[in-house]
């Protein structure tokens, strides 16, 4: 196994049910020779954890008492990881489907560059159209965003790395530590590709590792844009320089008084939610 690093893939599930299976069962065809597989469940209530352990046995399963959230439920499993001499972990959604090589692709590129801390492969959605090519900030606009056209370059450079099929070096979590758990949901994985980026790792996406994503959260649309909200607040705070922090006070301002005039129309069904968003960013400590 010399020339094969050892990978932990943890996948967080939390009521995955109607996924998980199917995820476990692609996960265990891949043809890299040296991997385990961890699941780390936040208190599922819908059998889905018994689901996976019945089928799938040889997985390390780990049961959180409460529902942690996706950075502390995934810190968890790297610590299992880590405490196991991982060479590599490597972060999977429990909404996922993988190609068999997907791994083995991402680890020859990983071997090219030691610097090459987080490592993605390219993800398509469910009707095979690219959910995920790399990663922008837009720190004028206070949104990051997904690129979706295809790249011709074996492999190359990200702003960020989706937390939905990351795999991260070991060294990466030694120098710069765990996920941060002030994120409850999303923007974690922005988070800690700035904080990768800053202490001299590249990201970096691997053209022909492909994963495919069932997007569960959307069956959710209410709880998706209030953590959106709350953790892009947080994400802005945390690694904005001066000038863009004054800037995000002034655009923040600006959001608030559109939703403010979104609320007295009742023009958006979601603005009572976004309202709460900030409310409850504003009452608490980060």
């Amino acid at each position: 196994m010399k020339n094969y690093p050892k990978v932990f893939i943890v996948i967080l599930n939390y009521n995955g049910k109607d996924v998980i299976k199917k995820c476990l069962a692609s996960v265990f065809k891949i043809d890299y020779p040296n991997f385990e597989v961890v699941v780390v469940d936040n208190n599922s209530a819908d059998g889905s954890l018994e689901l996976a352990k019945t089928n799938f046995s040889k997985a390390n399963f780990i049961k959180n008492e409460t529902n942690l959230g996706f950075s502390a439920g995934n810190n968890v499993g790297i610590r299992f990881a880590l405490e196991r001499m991982a060479d590599y972990v490597l972060l999977l959604n429990n909404d996922t489907e993988v190609e068999k090589d997907f791994l083995a692709k991402l680890i020859e590129v990983g071997k090219k560059n030691k610097n090459f801390g987080l490592l993605s492969p390219v993800i398509f959605d469910q009707n095979k159209k690219i959910w995920f090519s790399g990663g922008r900030i837009s720190w004028l606009r206070m949104k990051s965003f997904h690129k979706t056209k295809a790249v011709t370059k074996d492999y190359y450079e990200s702003e960020f790395i989706t937390g939905c099929a990351m795999l991260a070096r070991s060294e990466v979590f030694k120098k710069i530590g765990l996920l941060d758990e002030d994120y409850f949901l999303y923007w974690e994985d922005a988070d800690f590709s700035a904080r990768a980026g800053k202490s001299g790792f590249k990201n970096i996406v691997v053209s022909g590792s492909w994963v495919y994503h069932f997007e569960k959260s959307e069956e959710t649309q209410k709880n998706k844009t209030y953590w959106l909200v709350v953790s892009g607040l947080i994400f802005f705070k945390k690694n904005s320089n001066f000038l863009r922090k004054l800037w995000g006070s002034c655009f923040l301002f600006l959001r608030k008084m559109k939703n403010r005039y979104d609320l007295f129309l009742k023009k958006n069904e979601l603005a009572p939610t976004v309202r709460r968003a900030y409310k409850d960013f504003k009452n608490a400590k980060f």
